[in-house]
């Protein structure tokens, strides 16, 4: 067998790492490197199950070596490899380990990149497990005080949420992008933000939770004044008026069309329901006012 075989490589690794009546101390600065090398071997030679424990092993190693920036590095080796595998829960294990790695190093942007890795791999498999992983990436960032740097994984974790049909919880994730956007002054993706809110609640047929979105985004000066408070403002007066074709054109207009691909298709698709009931719900109100009416 060749010195260079990544079976004789990990062979010889673990025996530097096993105590004995010989070897009283492990030498895991020589067995890391053999680790690495049959990992890098294992994967060339596109053995991914055996490249994936060469890795775990070599990142066991850089911490042992007390290096958690390496040891993260080939955890995600080890979960890229996973991934291949499609071996799911090593997916999800393997990047919050190197999440946490990062950590160690106090980086969390790769901490929170890991996080965002993991859940790219397992939107379609894992879904749940996905927006998890999101949440998770998008909270390293806040508490770090870099919200604009989460912008993606809030669009990202909304994709996802719309995919699965949970639009209250959709919504919910674009307010939490529309407060970060405001911290950052990002006023543009805030009201953006807000508007997408606003259409998911339409898609759901929630007219009174996208009007009271509507009410409460409105407090806010900067959506005030914006362009995507007034195409909001038209599609929640069409449907209050049962105004079908009105719906429509709105859903065509260019503050909807600069919006991201998964809202504009919901939006496109709106009335989803039968919007004659809002214009008699609006008509009943008005005429309870005037009966309240005492001038």
């Amino acid at each position: 067998m060749s010195t260079s075989d990544p079976n004789k490589l990990i062979s010889k690794a673990d025996k530097l790492t096993k105590l004995s009546l010989t070897r009283w101390s492990a030498d895991w600065k020589s067995a890391t490197v053999l680790y690495e090398q049959a990992a890098n071997g294992f994967r060339v030679a596109r053995n991914y199950e055996k490249a994936k424990v060469a890795f775990e092993k070599a990142s066991q190693g850089q911490e042992m070596l007390s290096s958690p920036w390496d040891a993260a590095k080939h955890m995600e080796s080890a979960a890229a490899l996973a991934k291949e595998l499609r071996n799911w829960t090593e997916v999800i294990d393997f990047y919050r380990k190197a999440s946490e790695l990062y950590m160690q190093c106090d980086r969390p942007q790769p901490a929170s990149d890991a996080l965002a890795k993991g859940a790219r791999a397992l939107e379609d498999a894992l879904p749940d497990d996905a927006i998890q992983l999101y949440t998770d990436a998008c909270v390293i960032l806040e508490d770090d005080g870099r919200e604009q740097m989460a912008f993606d994984l809030y669009r990202a974790a909304t994709s996802v949420y719309v995919k699965l049909e949970k639009y209250t919880d959709a919504a919910a994730f674009l307010l939490r992008l529309g407060l970060a956007a405001d911290k950052c002054n990002a006023r543009n993706s805030q009201c953006k933000a807000y508007l997408s809110a606003i259409i998911v609640y339409l898609y759901a047929h929630d007219f009174k939770q996208a009007e009271k979105c509507y009410n409460d985004c409105s407090q806010i000066d900067a959506f005030l004044g914006s362009d995507q408070n007034r195409c909001a403002s038209k599609l929640l007066s069409a449907y209050t008026e049962g105004d079908v074709e009105e719906i429509k054109r709105v859903a065509q207009s260019s503050a909807i069309s600069n919006l991201d691909n998964v809202i504009i298709k919901l939006a496109r698709k709106l009335p989803t329901g039968d919007v004659s009931a809002f214009k008699t719900d609006a008509a009943n109100e008005e005429e309870q006012l005037d009966e309240n009416d005492l001038t």
